[in-house]
């Protein structure tokens, strides 16, 4: 491909392979909204994946005029940057979308979707991964061993390595010690030596987006932070201790802090980013603070990897008052983290 103006020394402007997701949803509305803004068009240079059929009646519902290039996979490297492209794959008619509903046709949709542009960051021709929201029941429907993202990212790349969620604001991104769990397990998944590793991968990420010297709040997990072990000794025996490690370490750490004040007091006093003991725990906080903004990011992969923090919403899918915001974001940080990371390879 082409990329006189793409990344890191051979431009301005990253890559950012963007996979349609789940066209029963609002997916196809964002991709096509996305592909029309003119700060997006300067922001990045996008490969979107999908069906030209289902994009186009997203642009319908969307009300925008879109100019892209087509391009098959093979034919990449001949294709230039001043028009986004799109790869059309065309394997799903929209006779075939039963739209508000999660299907196997949508997830085998979504999940090729999302298998090409992991790929085609793999190899190189994109710098940066986006998806529009999938449907996780949909998404098992075509692959049964899907739990989540960063499971059938780990799959399709042969990844080994340790890969986090995050989700972000303009003002404060929350990071996490467990995730997809059941919260009786929460307790019994802590330990110093998890809580320093989580520390260590979201200073790295905040590095990536731009933060040299990251400020991180840590959660307790207990009401009141345990108040002094009357409610749990997790933050005495565990979460203190590891942030008093990371201290040592060097990290621009502090807490633990009662989970029901960490945000405020994270807005209040400057933190880049709150780390909670578990999914909920900063996932209800975020969302109050910026449902119409929030992104959620993969830290740990080669690349970055984002999307907006809603799903796929479909109540709302196909009356044409989907909110682009939050994937307008998920565009624009991936933007600036595939920017740092070429700037910090090439210092290297």
């Amino acid at each position: 491909m082409t990329t006189n103006d793409a990344t890191g020394t051979k431009g301005t402007r990253p890559v950012i392979a963007l996979a349609m997701g789940d066209p029963a949803g609002i997916s196809p509305e964002l991709t096509a909204g996305l592909l029309a803004l003119p700060d997006i068009r300067e922001a990045a240079h996008i490969i979107a994946i999908g069906d030209r059929r289902i994009l186009d009646e997203g642009a319908k519902v969307a009300g925008v005029t879109l100019d892209l290039e087509a391009s098959s996979l093979d034919a990449l490297d001949g294709v230039g940057t001043s028009r986004h492209v799109f790869i059309d794959l065309a394997h799903l008619d929209p006779a075939d979308v039963a739209r508000g509903e999660a299907t196997l046709a949508g997830g085998t949709f979504a999940t090729r979707n999302f298998r090409t542009a992991l790929e085609l960051a793999h190899v190189g021709n994109a710098d940066a991964v986006c998806f529009t929201p999938f449907n996780k029941q949909a998404m098992r429907f075509a692959y049964p061993g899907y739990d989540d993202e960063i499971r059938f990212v780990a799959d399709v790349l042969s990844f080994t390595g340790k890969v986090r969620e995050f989700n972000v604001l303009e003002k404060v991104w929350n990071a996490r010690v467990t995730s997809h769990i059941p919260l009786a397990e929460v307790a019994s998944s802590l330990s110093m030596e998890g809580i320093l590793a989580e520390l260590e991968l979201t200073r790295a990420c905040l590095k990536n987006a731009g933060y040299d010297e990251a400020k991180i709040a840590v959660a307790g997990l207990n009401p009141h932070a345990g108040d002094g072990g009357s409610f749990g000794m997790e933050e005495i025996e565990i979460i203190e201790p590891a942030v008093e490690r990371a201290k040592a370490l060097g990290f621009n750490v502090e807490g633990p802090f009662p989970a029901d004040t960490v945000f405020i007091r994270a807005l209040k006093e400057g933190f880049n980013a709150v780390l909670t003991m578990y999914h909920d725990q900063g996932q209800i906080a975020m969302k109050l603070m910026g449902f119409d903004k929030g992104v959620t990011m993969m830290g740990g992969l080669p690349f970055p990897l984002c999307t907006p923090a809603h799903g796929t919403a479909y109540d709302i899918a196909g009356k044409g008052i989907a909110d682009v915001g939050a994937s307008r974001e998920a565009i624009l940080l991936a933007a600036r983290m595939a920017k740092k990371t070429a700037a910090l390879s090439a210092a290297a």
